[in-house]
């Protein structure tokens, strides 16, 4: 994977570049536009960038930065893709529309709809006669591909009190079970080996024929040395796994990683609240991937909301379900609900509530970058920065609103704005919270359809996307507090829309 190229002054921002293009198509994609006319991230994502840059064809556009000459080919791309963005953006009005008049509330309407929008703008144009009839047929034909992989196919299969009480048992069982049974995947190996060390210990116990304490004592020395051994081990394959990511090369690191089972060793140290893996005082190990001092046996539960999600393992069956069936774009890839959730019972009781290994060790990468996360450029984070902290370090401080919360916080006068941009500002002191929430939840998808992360290279680009991904959200928050701090009292004060809940 070739470097990022940096800014220059001759470089643009292939961002502002879209930014700029998109708002000169004038109001018609108003649809698939935020508030302030920019495309909304999911537009980019699903539209611009794969149906119209489409950079596996154009790879010079695939560029964070672009030259004279690259910029000007985009701006004309989506320039020339007006008229078909346009109808884009009515076809998408007339599906929600028509997902109303069906009642069907399952799943995001950008995620569902938004490329076959693109799809039916290309094939007939602006919407037409018949176009109501089209629009329907669409929406029941998404709603149909889900085989019933709905939130409230989960419901429904959750409500049976007898089902309820089975899988209360199983979780009971699994949850007990959880620190003697083999891990799974690659690491079997390693957990093999880790239980025959522990019975040779064991059995050289029981039969000592002049045991004492003084033995007990040192059996535990030795016991935590190898812990330690073990976490060293870790810490430093993860330091050579970061700081190859994004380079020409690859690194034996990661493979290591999952063959040594280091992924389940952070997992099963979270249940003991045993630390030592971010080299930083002051830090949860969790990292917040639980707001308890450890992870608390999963209920089943009985509803969701995103609003209100508890930390990932925290979450209960019903919840982390949830999740996975409403972010789902083809939900038709993903097991029936009955398999889903007995799949779940397991998962939930597994080290990081993860099965495979490979995504286990991407949470440990994943939170040694995390916590060197600086986008304040402040320096009070984790010494030994790897390549992946340079980059993800260097995207973030070149943001204009990081730039401002910057100055914010070196500043001794409060928040002019009255403190909405510095709750804002506060989040990019302990940016980790987010990232390992957001992180977590990609991997767990990822488990749930059995697609591990083969190598390095996919590892870094989960890694790297998360990361982007925080970033982006971190903007649009920025974004939104500025609009309501210049906006009139009276269009200020218009409610949110409703969080998604079932």
């Amino acid at each position: 994977m070739p470097p990022p190229r940096q800014p220059t002054a001759e470089t643009r921002p292939r961002a502002l570049v879209i930014d700029r293009a998109w708002r000169s198509l004038g109001p018609g994609p108003e649809s698939l536009s935020g508030p302030g006319g920019a495309p909304l991230t999911r537009t980019v994502k699903l539209i611009v960038l794969p149906l119209v840059v489409r950079p596996a064809l154009r790879p010079e556009l695939g560029a964070d930065f672009l030259g004279p000459a690259e910029a000007a080919r985009l701006d004309a791309l989506i320039r020339e893709s007006g008229p078909r963005l346009v109808a884009t953006a009515q076809w998408f009005t007339l599906l929600k529309k028509a997902r109303r008049a069906l009642g069907v509330v399952a799943g995001n309407p950008q995620d569902l709809y938004f490329q076959r929008c693109f799809e039916l703008a290309t094939e007939h144009g602006a919407p037409s006669t018949g176009a109501d009839a089209v629009a329907r047929a669409v929406v029941e034909e998404v709603a149909d591909a889900g085989g019933g992989r709905t939130v409230e196919a989960l419901k429904g299969h959750l409500a049976d009190a007898g089902r309820r009480a089975r899988l209360d048992a199983e979780l009971a069982a699994a949850w007990e079970r959880r620190t003697t049974a083999p891990a799974t995947g690659t690491a079997d190996a390693a957990q093999a080996a880790q239980a025959a060390h522990a019975a040779h210990a064991a059995h050289a116990a029981d039969t000592a024929v002049t045991a004492d304490t003084a033995d007990a004592a040192d059996a535990a020395d030795t016991t935590d040395a190898a812990d330690a051994a073990d976490t060293a081990d870790a810490v430093r394959l993860a330091a050579e796994a970061l700081d190859a990511c994004g380079g020409p090369g690859g690194s034996p690191a990661y493979a290591a990683m999952v063959g040594a089972g280091h992924g389940t060793l952070f997992g099963r140290a979270l249940w003991v609240r045993a630390g030592g893996f971010w080299g930083a005082e002051g830090l949860p190990a969790s990292l917040g991937l639980t707001a308890r001092q450890v992870p608390p046996r999963p209920e089943t539960g009985h509803g969701a909301s995103t609003a209100t999600l508890p930390a990932p393992l925290d979450r209960t069956l019903f919840e982390r379900l949830f999740v996975v069936l409403q972010s789902s774009a083809r939900r038709e890839e993903l097991p029936t609900v009955p398999e889903l959730v007995s799949r779940e019972v397991g998962r939930s009781c597994a080290p990081l509530g993860l099965h495979d290994e490979s995504l286990r060790v991407a949470v440990v990468l994943g939170g040694r970058l995390a916590v060197g996360l600086d986008p304040l450029g402040t320096g009070e984070t984790l010494p030994g920065r790897t390549a992946a902290h340079r980059a993800v370090n260097g995207r973030w401080r070149r943001e204009a609103s990081v730039l401002r919360a910057r100055r914010m916080t070196v500043s001794d006068r409060p928040d002019p704005d009255g403190g909405a941009l510095e709750a804002l500002a506060r989040d990019l002191r302990t940016p980790w919270v987010a990232y390992m929430r957001r992180l977590w939840v990609r991997l767990h998808g990822r488990d749930v359809r059995d697609a591990p992360l083969a190598d390095l290279a996919s590892a870094w680009a989960m890694l790297d996307g998360v990361a982007r991904s925080v970033m982006m959200d971190h903007r649009a928050r920025v974004r939104s507090a500025l609009r309501a701090l210049s906006a009139p009292p009276a269009a200020a004060d218009v409610a949110p829309a409703e969080p998604r809940s079932a």
